[in-house]
């Protein structure tokens, strides 16, 4: 049995890929610290590909809609780097407001608590007198604690011990932390630069893109590389924009029902839980934590009615506004929505839960379109409901053998009857 050339060819790759495939799981350990040194050495530019992404979804915005009509030459030289800059001031200013009107009501509040603390220990200590006065045991337990005495000379000496020895690794973890803070202080300064570069040049960098792909790989698989990228694309920028809608949504549904119902902090608690509502799913429980936290120190009555507000303006988002405005956004069904968000924050945290849903959406696309498209060749249109329709001219009711039989007998008579009458009109017109 003889093998052509592109047989041989093939199984060369197989066996160079089994080869290597072995020698990765042989040398794993050494090749997961080579992955986490590559991807610490290209930490700054990965970061700054994030940040440009998520600037160009306003600073499309801003070309598209609202610089639409400026054209001509000055357009070409002006039209990007203006809305560059008012993509930055946009997010600047968003992050702002939210720290500007959420700092100062917590740094108050916990100026509050403070106060209140001495007033809570003076209580407690009442409490106390109360107990030891009622349950004299308890006094007797009291008085042989403030009997015990003190060994203050092994204080003293376990004090200096911690400092002759804890003074070199309190040296060290100081120079460890001002290296770290410098070193994040550059690696921002080069993401954010590296950001600057990609926004500038996203279509000379797009189309080099293409031109390495249809150099090095085959023409069907450079494309399906360039559709699964572009699909990639309009899912994250999707998500992205349809989770700030929903959480502006939610911010202002918070602060409309806690001013009609005269709660305290509306603004700062709706703001707050818009800003955590960027979390998929679990990140408005963290605003309504802090903002419970803040009502009770008012009103420990009204924060239960908070809560209650919170649950039903939760279930109300969770099941009209989160499915139509973030799930159709991406294309996802709510199941899987759900699936994204728990893999995906039991992975990588909040980061997993943000990056799995577009993630996962595109992988669903893909795969419907796959299916689709195996069905099509194989002629099973899917009608709703996943129902197959039969072929045109199937009878539904299936006939017996029997019957078909009988007709198939039928029809070769008839085809007789037809030919021996069509045979005696031929000889007739002869004679």
């Amino acid at each position: 049995m003889e093998f052509s050339r592109h047989k041989i060819r093939q199984i060369r790759h197989l066996m160079l890929l089994g080869t290597f495939l072995v020698l990765v799981l042989i040398y794993s350990e050494k090749v997961f610290e080579g992955i986490v040194f590559l991807f610490g050495i290209l930490s700054p530019f990965l970061v700054g590909g994030v940040i440009a992404f998520v600037l160009n979804i306003p600073m499309r915005a801003f070309e598209e809609k609202l610089l639409a009509r400026w054209k001509g030459k000055s357009a070409q030289k002006l039209k990007r780097p203006v809305c560059m800059v008012l993509s930055l001031i946009s997010v600047v200013l968003v992050i702002t407001v939210v720290i500007g009107t959420v700092v100062p009501q917590v740094a108050s509040t916990a100026s509050e608590v403070g106060k209140k603390i001495p007033a809570f220990m003076d209580s407690i200590i009442e409490e106390l007198d109360k107990l030891t006065k009622k349950y004299p045991e308890l006094a007797e337990q009291v008085s042989k604690l403030e009997k015990l005495e003190m060994n203050w000379e092994s204080v003293v000496n376990s004090i200096f011990d911690f400092l002759k020895n804890g003074a070199g690794d309190v040296l060290n973890s100081t120079v460890n932390v001002a290296s770290g803070i410098i070193s994040g202080v550059v690696n921002a300064v080069i993401s954010f630069i590296f950001a600057l570069y990609i926004l500038s040049q996203k279509e000379v960098l797009a189309g080099q893109g293409r031109r390495v792909l249809t150099a090095y790989l085959p023409e069907a698989v450079s494309s399906k590389t360039t559709e699964v990228c572009s699909l990639l694309y309009r899912n994250f920028s999707s998500f992205i924009t349809g989770q700030c809608l929903e959480a502006v949504i939610l911010g202002t549904m918070f602060v409309i029902s806690m001013t009609l119902f005269r709660m305290p902090y509306a603004l700062m608690v709706g703001v707050l839980i818009a800003f955590t509502a960027l979390i998929p799913i679990v990140g408005a429980f963290i605003g309504c934590a802090v903002g419970a936290f803040l009502i009770l120190i008012d009103d420990p009555l009204l924060a239960l009615w908070f809560i209650i507000l919170f649950l039903v303006l939760q279930q109300i988002e969770g099941n009209l506004i989160y499915p139509r405005v973030v799930g159709n956004s991406v294309g996802l069904p709510a199941i899987w929505v759900l699936m994204a968000v728990s893999v995906g924050g039991s992975l990588f945290g909040v980061s997993g839960m943000l990056f799995f849903i577009p993630l996962m959406s595109s992988c669903y696309a893909l795969l419907r379109e796959s299916v689709n498209r195996r069905n099509a060749g194989k002629r099973i249109p899917v009608l709703a409901g996943g129902q197959v329709p039969r072929p045109e001219g199937e009878n539904p009711q299936r006939q017996r053998p029997g019957e078909r039989k009988g007709h198939a007998e039928a029809k070769a008579g008839t085809g007789e009857g037809h030919a021996e009458a069509k045979a005696g009109e031929r000889k007739g017109r002869n004679r």
